[in-house]
């Protein structure tokens, strides 16, 4: 059995798409992941993957061995970044990482903290998806990042920062867009633009709160970002939810409206590696309190 073998297997997971794998994560042509993957499953013994008309789903083994299949990748990863930071001795680098539109409320607090407690300190900014961010943390290349609470974690931590509403964005001209506030049933005839698999626990919130309050929302495409739903709401016509720090990021035409009644949240957390004993992130940390209060103070 070879890395590769489970890093194909992982991306299939959590794709859920043999071609989504191969063109978007792995780079490679789907014949030769179907193969690859036959190999893993002849080696395991046992069937790992379902293939169905929507999809690529897990067997039961297949679940099993996906826990492991991380671990292991992620052990392997931390081992070769290890080695290569002894190679690299020198001034400090400390890295935070933002989940993608974040860093317009919290980035310049984080680093005047940063600044006061190690002046010396190398300060790097990563900008990715909640779950890009969470792998980073585990393979130890982030020390801490501001995300959501993914469930496929090991060794992580987190602390609560805010819990934020979700708004209704849609077209600047859609008949919606004249109310401040939308009921939830009036989206039910709506095209709804669905967070895609990169952000797991957004389409979670949605759907309990679809749950919630008893509508079916209609599925229309499916955004890998903020900027490609607001890409697929101005063309559909349609709308998604998002949390309420994308009003910072909208083009001119699309619009955030509130949901009327009992509004949905997500919580924005702030997450680091239990392992992680770095003195720069002990001092953060004990100041997150602080850093809220601040950030509040501007919203």
């Amino acid at each position: 059995m070879e890395l590769r073998h489970l890093r194909y297997f992982v991306a299939i997971a959590e794709t859920g798409s043999f071609r989504h794998a191969a063109e978007r994560r792995l780079h490679t042509s789907q014949p030769s992941l179907s193969r690859q993957i036959a190999e893993l499953e002849m080696e395991v013994g046992v069937k790992l993957l379902e293939r169905r008309a929507r999809g690529v789903t897990l067997t039961a083994a297949g679940r099993v061995f996906l826990d492991h299949a991380r671990l292991a990748l992620l052990q392997v990863d931390t081992a070769a970044e290890a080695a290569r930071m002894a190679e690299r001795p020198g001034k400090p680098v400390f890295v935070v990482g933002f989940l993608i539109g974040q860093e317009v409320g919290w980035l310049p607090e984080t680093l005047r903290i940063l600044r006061e407690e190690a002046p010396e300190l190398e300060v790097m900014i990563l900008s990715q998806s909640s779950p890009e961010l969470a792998s980073a943390l585990m393979r130890g290349k982030v020390d801490v990042a501001f995300l959501r609470r993914e469930k496929t974690t090991t060794g992580l931590a987190f602390r609560l920062l805010a819990p934020e509403p979700l708004v209704v964005l849609l077209p600047a001209g859609h008949r919606l867009a004249r109310f401040k506030t939308i009921a939830p049933q009036e989206l039910e005839r709506e095209i709804f633009i669905s967070p895609a698999r990169m952000a797991p626990v957004l389409k979670s919130v949605i759907d309990d709160y679809a749950k919630k309050a008893c509508v079916t929302l209609k599925a229309g495409a499916d955004a890998e970002n903020l900027s490609a739903a607001m890409s697929l709401v101005a063309s559909t016509g349609g709308f998604t939810l998002f949390p309420i720090y994308g009003q910072n990021m909208l083009t001119r035409s699309v619009v955030a409206r509130r949901l009327r009644g009992e509004q949905p949240t997500i919580d924005l957390m702030m997450g680091y590696s239990e392992s992680n004993q770095s003195p720069v992130l002990a001092r953060l940390l004990a100041r997150t309190d602080e850093l809220v209060a601040k950030v509040a103070q501007k919203t």
